[in-house]
């Protein structure tokens, strides 16, 4: 997710009371998002995986991020984000003798950081703090670098894109939001930098993430290495934005057999998002990765789509997302299939609320042990308020 909004607002049962921002001192704010989604899932079969059955249900969540920003000089600056939610909507389990999954599907429904990711974070014994960072611009002529250091999120400096990047205003789906093909972590110890010169950017991450799988005690710490090289274009059609991530780390993955930890994770993003016009976006993310490792549940990624301004009929505030992806499946997964549409209604500056719709289809190999096809539409309604 990229996103600074400093300030923080209050929402209960879908209808928000913004509070005022808060700008505490001329450098010192102080902001957040708060979000609500509930959704609920018909599935047309009842998939398996690794004995974990889905049903027809209905689930919410409900995230809060407070933030803030402390500018010490021009130059140097101070981040600090906190993460509280209740609930895990479709992502959460239940204990019937074996732990159940709510959803069967191999992507989540909403990418958003609920009550089980915001705990334990990364194995790390560390509660709520997602990030903390300081950050110092060296700026010259006709070009700047920043370089900042701390609790980092990988994703607020890779693998960007104008529609299909935020949980709580745009695509809920995490296929949508960013591309596991380049291996994003998130909230762990770390260094970027950020280089700009003209409409060129480059970006650089190394992040230190503490466990590579939070459900095994005796999971292992991996390093990763992530870099962005991007491009913006201003035409007559309007502004559009060319990027590829690369990322990988080192060798602390189980491999396909599951006889040794010794397989890294590499893969590659292109990230394109183009304005077309004054009211309508496209986006196109294509991406792939090596499939050593058994952690690889999608080896390549083709997705895109389209964004439409309210304009059109006379909500400028308002927009529509509609977007399709296919992923390639790795070991017993032949392949994943997922379209989203959703409408988001903004209710003045700070709240809007989106209804959803997504159709996801996991589809497995005849011959696949504790693994069945799932297929299902899920309904949802989202409610964000943010400053």
């Amino acid at each position: 997710m990229k996103r600074h909004p400093l300030a923080v607002s209050f929402l209960a049962l879908g209808v928000g009371t913004p509070a005022h921002a808060l700008d505490i001192t001329d450098n010192f704010s102080m902001g957040g998002v708060l979000s609500v989604a509930g959704q609920y899932q018909t599935l047309s079969d009842d998939g398996l995986i690794a004995g974990q059955e889905g049903d027809d249900e209905f689930n919410a969540g409900m995230p809060l991020q407070p933030e803030f920003h402390l500018r010490l000089t021009e130059d140097d600056e101070f981040f600090m984000k906190l993460g509280f939610a209740a609930g895990n909507g479709l992502n959460s389990t239940e204990d019937d003798g074996n732990v159940r999954r709510r959803s069967p599907f191999t992507l989540t429904t909403w990418a958003a950081d609920l009550e089980d990711d915001v705990e334990d974070i990364n194995g790390r014994n560390r509660d709520y703090l997602l990030t903390g960072w300081y950050k110092h611009t060296f700026r010259f002529k006709k070009s700047s670098l920043g370089m900042t250091g701390g609790f980092i999120d990988s994703t607020d400096y890779l693998d960007e894109n104008a529609y299909a990047n935020d949980e709580y205003t745009q695509f809920l789906n995490e296929v949508f939001v960013n591309a596991a093909q380049a291996n994003l972590p998130s909230y762990d110890g770390g260094g970027a930098m950020e280089w700009e010169r003209g409409n060129w950017i480059l970006r650089g991450v190394y992040m230190n993430v503490g466990k590579n799988d939070n459900e095994i005690q005796d999971a292992n710490s991996y390093n990763y290495f992530g870099a962005t090289l991007g491009y913006t274009l201003n035409s007559s059609w309007g502004e559009g934005n060319y990027r590829l991530t690369v990322g990988g780390t080192n060798e602390k993955f189980e491999n396909e057999d599951g006889t040794d930890d010794d397989e890294g994770l590499i893969g590659g993003v292109l990230s394109f998002d183009q304005q077309i016009g004054n009211n309508w976006g496209a986006f196109l993310r294509v991406g792939w990765q090596d499939d050593d490792a058994a952690e690889v549940v999608h080896d390549a990624l083709y997705s895109g789509g389209i964004d439409i301004r309210g304009a059109l009929w006379g909500r400028g505030e308002d927009n529509v997302g509609i977007g399709f992806a296919y992923l390639d499946g790795n070991n017993d997964l032949d392949d994943t299939m997922v379209f989203e549409t959703y409408y988001r209604l903004a209710l003045g500056d700070y709240i809007a609320i989106t209804a959803d719709v997504q159709y996801m289809n996991d589809d497995y190999e005849s011959n696949a042990v504790d693994a069945e096809d799932a297929e299902g539409w899920i309904f949802g309604l989202r409610t964000t308020a943010e400053f």
